[in-house]
């Protein structure tokens, strides 16, 4: 158990000590909730819940558990790695691969290779089913990811994704073609009420959302779609191009059987990567080339 305190100042006066934790040690919001619930936070050397609102000059303790050992299994799976030192690796994920073990997926995942190619060498504060994961890509969508080694570079990372300063730039097939060539979605997302798998503009816990996009090429019923995410929400680009009435083709959730045209899942590619370097503080970008599928699919719409 590795314990630490941390001291609220003024900016911090009226956040949720949840989010407060999450902020000052790097661990996602859901892993802060985990700890408090256990007992193992005090405000001012007493226990407190995970909505308590934190005052300025108010001293936050928090116990850490040694991180557990992982019961996930390395598997010999290739991987394309794009980029790789002693403190991070840059992953160009596979169409159709899972990016850590969920219900259903114990095996086969991002995480289980992962684990096969660096061993130990991954960062724990996501916890044991999440080695070293610092974002996620759908497991339809192909492209770029950054994984930590260690937890100094996971908290870098995070923090420039908080800051909206990490790049990530999508490329899209959707359905039909935006009103305006390009332009900002800026629209709250949350879980659907109705299915907890989904999410949905004005969702439950809706949550800052923001999206900029630009058509790159237009088709016959379908538009070739550059997305720059501001925001990372689950499903982002996703639930917005199908608010917008241009959903993802292939995309059988948030469209319909109907924009599937023949694809398993989305054709969605995370085509750009651009970041800080955590420890050497280089400015460090990645472009990755569209997938088959994805340029299959961008000639078969070019011919009709």
């Amino acid at each position: 158990m590795t314990r630490e305190d941390y001291a609220a100042s003024n900016e911090d006066s009226g956040k949720r000590l949840d989010v407060f934790i999450s902020e000052k040690s790097g661990l996602t919001r859901s892993r802060a909730q985990n700890i408090i619930e256990k007992g193992l936070v005090s405000v001012n050397l007493k226990k407190a819940s995970k909505s308590l609102k934190i005052k300025s000059g108010d001293i936050v303790s928090a116990d850490f558990p040694e991180p557990e050992k992982s019961e996930i299994v390395p598997e010999n799976i290739p991987l394309d790695i794009v980029y790789e030192d002693d403190c991070l690796l840059v992953v160009n994920k596979p169409k159709g691969m899972v990016v850590h073990p969920a219900p259903g997926h114990y095996s086969g995942t991002l995480v289980n290779a992962l684990l096969y190619h660096c061993g130990s060498s991954l960062s724990g504060i996501n916890g044991v089913v999440r080695p070293g994961i610092v974002h996620r890509i759908d497991k339809d969508t192909s492209g770029l990811l950054a994984v930590a080694k260690n937890d100094e570079a996971h908290i870098g990372l995070a923090e420039q994704i908080k800051a909206h300063s990490f790049k990530r730039e999508y490329y899209a097939v959707v359905v039909g073609h935006f009103k305006e060539p390009s332009g900002t979605i800026d629209l709250p997302i949350g879980r659907s009420p109705k299915d907890r798998k989904k999410q949905e503009v004005n969702g439950l816990n809706a949550r800052k959302a923001v999206t900029h996009y630009e058509t790159l090429e237009d088709f016959d019923g379908f538009s070739l779609v550059k997305f720059k995410l501001e925001t990372g929400r689950t499903h982002q680009i996703r639930v917005h191009a199908s608010y917008k009435g241009h959903p993802v083709a292939g995309d059988a959730v948030y469209g319909d059987s109907r924009h599937t045209f023949g694809l398993d899942g989305q054709c969605l590619h995370a085509k750009v990567l651009g970041f800080i370097h955590p420890i050497t503080k280089e400015y460090m970008e990645f472009d990755s080339e569209l997938p088959e599928y994805f340029t299959e699919f961008l000639e078969k719409i070019r011919r009709k």
